[in-house]
């Protein structure tokens, strides 16, 4: 009895890995119109995809200077993440800088509508997808935190959940840094853009459970003051979201482990019954 019981439990372990390594990472060329020019994205399909009627789609963000292949290449997580949160996962190329903003500052960039729209549809065009926001989420690490949330609370008829890690979601702070002055111009000189631009200026554009929100940022990272900032301001607005703290840096090791969670809480999202 006990030979059986190990040689089942070694068969399961046998099959779990299989099944592990049978989500099918694709690099795909997507089309910006608003940008007039091809865009590389990773697409993450479950082993189950080729019998799926539709499956729900996670946006995975990347952060400043990475580019669409930073999630397949640096997070060992998302080897099996499509097969175990049984989703498609869709890692945008937001160039080295964009902030996925439109920017006011360089027409050339557009990244607000490339992610929020021709994306979206892009991806719902070529997969089996569920084509409403109770299907879609969308999350990030770093600029990519501040995008996901960005893109989320100006767009709640395309997501219905969204995540940051480790998320600029203050950029005010940070007037030099990683690209955001090319992106809005000076904070000196337009400081309308910046307010009107960050995160946490955004919250008058949420109702209570619009969004499902979930947040996460290490003790030890230098955005750790403002997501904690973002915290407390949605606690003053009544806005229910998952926080999470705790000790790390801004860094790929707390990125592997934050991103489970992150499609955790999207997966348990999806799996929600519906009211709209």
């Amino acid at each position: 009895m006990l030979y059986l019981r190990i040689l089942l439990t070694f068969g399961f372990l046998v099959v779990g890995k299989q099944l592990a390594c049978a989500a099918k990472i694709d690099t795909v060329e997507t089309y910006s119109a608003s940008m007039k020019k091809s865009i590389k994205a990773v697409v993450m399909t479950p082993n189950t995809y080729a019998s799926d009627k539709e499956l729900p789609v996670v946006y995975l963000l990347h952060g400043y200077s990475g580019n669409y292949s930073d999630w397949a290449k640096k997070a060992p997580a998302m080897q099996n993440a499509a097969d175990l949160h049984h989703v498609i996962i869709v890692c945008p190329d937001g160039n080295f800088g964009s902030w996925y903003l439109d920017s006011p500052a360089d027409p050339s960039f557009k990244y607000e509508t490339y992610v929020a729209d021709e994306l979206v549809k892009w991806v719902d065009s070529h997969y089996k997808t569920i084509r409403n926001r109770s299907g879609r989420a969308i999350t990030g690490l770093s600029m990519g935190g501040h995008g996901a949330l960005y893109l989320a609370f100006r767009h709640q008829d395309v997501f219905g959940a969204a995540g940051s890690m480790s998320g600029g979601v203050d950029i005010r702070p940070f007037p030099n840094n990683w690209d955001m002055a090319k992106r809005l111009g000076t904070y000196a000189q337009f400081p309308e853009r910046w307010e009107q631009n960050t995160v946490i200026n955004l919250l008058h554009l949420l109702t209570p459970n619009a969004l499902a929100l979930i947040i996460d940022c290490g003790t030890e990272d230098f955005f750790f003051r403002v997501n904690n900032n973002l915290h407390d301001k949605l606690l003053e607005r009544n806005i229910p979201h998952d926080y999470i703290a705790r000790p790390g840096g801004h860094n790929w090791p707390y990125w592997n482990n934050a991103v489970q969670y992150q499609l955790l809480f999207m997966r348990q999202y999806f799996d929600r019954p519906k009211t709209n």
